[in-house]
């Protein structure tokens, strides 16, 4: 059984694919090249980057694929059901990277409410001319106390509510099925608790929320519209760290231009890899470029996930 790693993994995850009796190529292959490496090598398994496209074309042309992987939280580059039907697994790495994205939630809710994207553009420009002036214009707010709305309940949603309660944040909760989850905080010393959340309605979080994180790992449609930005309160703050398309970044930019939004933040984006001119140059936005779950730890940590549910599907 062959598998092609073509992702940064830890030794850990190859040498369980070995004992597994896999054999482990890790030749960096170019997204053009792949398909024919696929069929020369007659390869099994692939594990790939969320930035991949595997669709239709792609499954048809590479038979002898029995199981594709992928590091992101979310599988929008793979056909997963055309897959599903040909007999190919597709799996996810779906909680390897749940903290990263959830630190990077709040890394952009935190520089947002005390100011920080704008600061840390103005300081080389004004900071020897104008310091006092900065200094009153940067006002902040604090999250404790604070209502964080957040909009999905897997993985990533409930490590984003762990740091959310850490911080003295009330949390709800909001998916569009019916569900419950546990959030468990684990302390240093080995303490833990924990908070059982039911999803409420959309119209509740938006009534209630202060600020709102996106962390539903796909939708169908935009999950936060204009529609839906007329409904919150004034002054809301908006994070996106999972899915580019499930806000409408145009309905996004208009609420902000009109003040119904103080503070909006994005790590991904419509059109990647190029977003549009007028999120890039919008100075109230905080952005990144989609480094949600690139983190050193995270990198251990999915390749440790995919390797194992190979080795549970095709063993």
């Amino acid at each position: 059984m062959k598998i092609l790693i073509n992702l940064g993994v830890s030794e850990n995850a190859v040498t369980i694919l070995e004992e597994a009796n896999f054999e482990v190529i890790t030749t960096k292959v170019a997204e053009q090249q792949l398909e024919n490496f696929i069929n020369e090598e007659t390869i099994d398994a692939i594990l790939i980057p969320n930035s991949i496209e595997i669709q239709q074309e792609f499954i048809d042309a590479c038979p002898s694929l029995k199981l594709i992987g992928t590091s992101g939280v979310n599988l929008d580059n793979i056909d997963v059901q055309y897959a599903k039907d040909q007999g190919v697994h597709v799996i996810n790495a779906s909680e390897s990277s749940a903290n990263a994205i959830a630190e990077l939630v709040f890394g952009h809710l935190l520089g947002m409410v005390r100011n920080l994207h704008l600061s840390n553009r103005e300081m080389p420009l004004e900071g020897d001319s104008n310091f006092t002036g900065l200094k009153k214009m940067y006002w902040g707010t604090e999250l404790r106390g604070k209502t964080l709305g957040i909009i999905g309940m897997e993985q990533t949603a409930i490590a984003t509510a762990r740091i959310a309660l850490g911080l003295g944040m009330k949390v709800v909760m909001y998916h569009f099925e019916a569900k419950e989850v546990n959030v468990e905080l684990e302390f240093f010393d080995g303490q833990t608790t924990s908070f059982n959340f039911s999803s409420v309605s959309m119209e509740e979080l938006l009534k209630d929320a202060d600020f709102i994180s996106v962390n539903m790992p796909s939708a169908d449609d935009h999950i936060l519209t204009a529609a839906h930005f007329e409904k919150m309160n004034d002054g809301i703050g908006i994070v996106n760290c999972t899915n580019g398309r499930l806000i409408d970044e145009v309905a996004l930019v208009k609420a902000i231009n009109d003040g119904k939004i103080k503070y909006a933040a994005l790590d991904v984006f419509e059109s990647e890899p190029r977003p549009e001119i007028q999120l890039l140059m919008n100075p109230n936005l905080s952005l990144s470029p989609n480094i949600a779950s690139l983190t050193e730890e995270t990198v251990n940590k999915v390749g440790l996930e995919l390797a194992n549910q190979a080795v549970a599907l095709l063993s």
